[in-house]
């Protein structure tokens, strides 16, 4: 596919340069939006209007929708009123109001007036509900049947109606005052004998989702059930809008994205990465830089109040950071399976006890393992192969016994802390790898020379 894309553009970039539009057409009609609209983000931004407009009217409003918002305000900007207009009417709802979202002031008053009446309407309505919530990601735009309907009024509904809808897939039951009673497939009606009637063949027992539900709540049943569509129902039960399984893949995207940005130190950024400037990148990764920064102080503040033990054993010194890396990367392991637990909903902060005591149990084997597999490259490597002295019996079981509390100890402090973040409302990513890893490093050099001291008596 790679390949057929990569023969396709330059076919493209060809036909461009010789002008040759009826044959760039003719190519063109037979990608697939989402292809044309990622080729066109390879090209010359000067060329993008000439293209799109060879697009018929379907497909550039779908290839318009798959565009980066960068590349839509270019083409807004280059439109003619009666151009912008088309493009609009195309869109589903659920893309328009996206389009709006995303595009600054001036270029949502001109997409707004060039809309009809009735779209606006729903734009606005969609806008008014809370980012992130399941009714901000909706569509209006699907089809809806009565229950006393025969299954030939169905389909005679559905051909009327289905050009304008996102899906004909599913189609829901609604009462008089559209409240959501029940749903029928487009399978179930279409085996379903012409003069039979939909109370019979639909399912009463509908899942449904509320508008003010988080969009991740959503997008989570829709994959528990294998949903391809989730009805959007507000607080009286009433119909008043779908998520399509497309919406919500897009949500899965955007926050298993922002999950990995932030359990990698920095704040979310929007944008693609070429597209995203230096200035930005720097905004979204200096803050977390600074804080992590000052957290090491206190490491720096431990090695100082300790520099008198290290003065007088200085053997100390060399298996620090192979105690602090252990730690750090024992609570990062854990701290990363809690918090993918977490937002697959496997467990919630009422089975912390089953998750400490699990963690336990794990530690234990992996600190022992460590500490065996320490000790022999402590004594085989450090003290005969390298001829190191200084390395005494009570040395190379200080630094084992560190090891195996270092482990247990970033390992609770990677379980717990994401639990009790989700707990307090927070984003348990949050809690990850550079925060785990800055408040274990601490712990270890505490524990290393309270268990030097004991030992060794530094």
């Amino acid at each position: 596919m790679a390949e057929r894309n990569a023969t396709l553009e330059t076919a493209i970039e060809t036909l461009t340069t010789q002008k040759k539009y009826p044959a760039l057409r003719d190519v063109l009609v037979t990608m697939n939006p989402a292809d044309i609209a990622a080729m066109f983000g390879d090209l010359e931004e000067r060329t993008l209007p000439l293209l799109f407009r060879l697009l018929p009217k379907d497909i550039a409003a779908e290839t318009f929708a798959e565009l980066d918002p960068e590349l839509q305000e270019l083409l807004i900007r280059g439109f003619s009123d009666s151009e912008l207009k088309e493009v609009v009417d195309e869109l589903y709802v659920d893309d328009a109001v996206d389009l709006v979202e995303e595009m600054p002031a001036n270029v949502v008053k001109r997409i707004l007036k060039q809309a009809d009446a009735e779209t606006r309407k729903l734009i606005n309505d969609i806008l008014k509900y809370p980012e992130d919530s399941a009714g901000s990601i909706m569509t209006t735009e699907f089809i809806d049947l009565r229950p006393t309907m025969t299954v030939a009024d169905a389909i005679k509904n559905i051909r009327r109606n289905g050009s304008d809808s996102e899906t004909i897939n599913t189609c829901y039951v609604t009462d008089e005052g559209k409240h959501l009673i029940g749903i029928v497939s487009i399978r179930a009606i279409l085996l379903a004998e012409e003069d039979a009637v939909l109370n019979d063949i639909m399912e009463d027992n509908v899942i449904s989702v509320s508008t003010l539900a988080d969009q991740e709540e959503a997008t989570a049943m829709i994959s528990k059930y294998n949903f391809t569509v989730m009805p959007v129902v507000d607080q009286e039960d009433r119909l008043v809008g779908i998520i399509t399984v497309d919406d919500a893949m897009d949500v899965m995207e955007d926050e298993a994205t922002e999950d990995i940005e932030i359990m990698g130190g920095t704040t979310p950024v929007d944008t693609a990465y070429l597209r995203t400037s230096v200035f930005q990148f720097w905004r979204a990764r200096i803050p977390w830089l600074m804080l992590l920064m000052i957290g090491a102080t206190f490491t720096g503040m431990i090695l100082d109040h300790y520099e008198n033990a290290l003065a007088r054993l200085t053997v100390l010194t060399m298996f620090i950071p192979m105690l602090m890396d252990t730690g750090g990367n024992s609570g990062s392991q854990c701290s990363v399976t809690v918090i993918r637990a977490l937002s697959l909903g496997d467990i919630e902060f009422s089975d912390i006890l089953s998750v400490i005591w699990k963690e336990i149990r794990v530690a234990v084997l992996c600190g022992v393992s460590l500490a065996a597999v320490s000790f022999l490259k402590i004594m085989l490597i450090d003290r005969m192969l390298l001829g190191n002295d200084d390395i005494s019996l009570l040395v190379a079981l200080t630094v084992c016994v560190t090891m195996a509390l270092v482990v247990l100890v970033a390992k609770l402090i990677g379980c717990t802390l994401p639990m009790l973040a989700d707990k307090l409302g927070l984003d348990p990513a949050v809690m990850s790898s550079p925060f785990i890893t800055t408040i274990v490093d601490a712990l270890s050099l505490l524990i290393y020379f309270a268990i030097a001291s004991s030992l060794l008596g530094t």
